[in-house]
């Protein structure tokens, strides 16, 4: 119920709304319209109070809950069902968990730490407090297993239009799914699937993106080549940046996903494997290619049908490489 209050203080943010207006409008007292008013003060929005007046919503905090994801959200389904947490061992093990219990094709989990995230290759990603994004989404495609790559592919492209549309920053996609900005990672994505040999049973794509980072809160091993939202922005700033709404950016990235998984669900691959093009800083540069304890030189040419990197090697031979075990880095550089 104080989600119902908030959500007519939201509607008229700015202005007074009077108890008795509340109180009717919802069915309540104006004792439970006070406690409520109580808890939300509690959870970081400022809320003036004034006898005779009401209510004014003043400030609302940078948090993650269930209403400020939903509060404007225009999907159809991603995100229609939430699941919101302060801590969590990793998102993407909670949503496999509710995944094989059932849960509706578009469920999202986002947690505001997490103390056991997962990186690709069995990597750990560090999930800052109240920093990041860190989320995963449930979808239940039919598709083949082996075209689960076009799924990871949307997703990169969904953060790379969302984090533009939100902040005007531009990024691009390492393949397969690092976005990458001024030479450094804000995000990275794991795609973990359920399937029969002849279908998938559901999808887990898991999305962590540094948002409101300052270089002091990554590790040393990793600040040379990890980078925040904020402090990209304070490059091009003489003032102090403020912090990015996390909420508005996950609904930018979540709204972007649905469009290009209902592209991917309706045949129409080709557009996703085109916005991937677009926004890719992999194709035409030499790379090496790291699998099995080898490495591997060549040319990143093209991106297949079904996701996989086309790779010319020193040698002349071409090859269609498959993210799974596979890292690639930049001849000179990580990208």
């Amino acid at each position: 119920m104080r989600y119902e209050v908030l959500e007519v203080l939201r509607n008229n943010f700015g202005n007074f709304v009077s108890g008795e207006y509340l109180s009717a409008k919802l069915g309540i007292t104006r004792t439970m319209i006070w406690k409520h008013i109580r808890a939300l003060r509690d959870e970081g929005y400022v809320i003036q109070s004034s006898s005779g007046k009401g209510y004014m919503l003043e400030s609302v905090p940078d948090i993650l809950n269930t209403f400020e994801i939903k509060y404007g959200l225009n999907t159809k389904y991603i995100g229609s069902e939430i699941h919101c947490f302060n801590t969590i061992d990793s998102t993407n093990t909670y949503a496999k968990k509710i995944a094989n219990e059932g849960c509706k094709d578009g469920t999202l989990v986002i947690a505001e730490t997490q103390t056991a995230g997962k990186g690709r290759l069995g990597r750990t990603w560090k999930s800052k407090s109240k920093k990041g994004i860190w989320m995963s989404i449930v979808l239940k495609p039919e598709i083949l297993p082996s075209r689960i790559q076009i799924i990871t592919l949307a997703a990169s492209v969904a953060v790379v239009h969302g984090i533009k549309k939100v902040t005007g920053i531009s990024t691009g996609i390492k393949w397969p799914n690092d976005i990458i900005s001024d030479g450094k990672k804000v995000c990275g994505i794991l795609t973990e699937m359920s399937s029969e040999p002849d279908r998938v049973n559901y999808i887990v794509v898991g999305i962590g993106i540094n948002v409101n980072h300052d270089a002091a809160d990554f590790d040393d091993e990793i600040r040379h080549r990890a980078v925040s939202l904020k402090m990209l922005k304070s490059v091009y700033s003489d003032v102090p940046v403020e912090n990015i709404r996390r909420s508005d950016l996950i609904k930018a990235v979540i709204s972007e996903l649905e469009q290009l998984y209902e592209d991917i669900k309706n045949g129409r691959t080709k557009d996703v494997l085109n916005h991937w093009r677009r926004a890719s800083l992999t194709l035409g540069k030499e790379i090496k290619v790291f699998s099995g304890g080898c490495e591997y030189r060549g040319t990143a040419l093209d991106i297949t049908d079904d996701g996989k990197l086309l790779f010319r090697d020193m040698n002349g031979l071409m090859h269609e490489l498959v993210a799974g075990d596979i890292s690639i880095r930049g001849v000179d550089s990580y990208i």
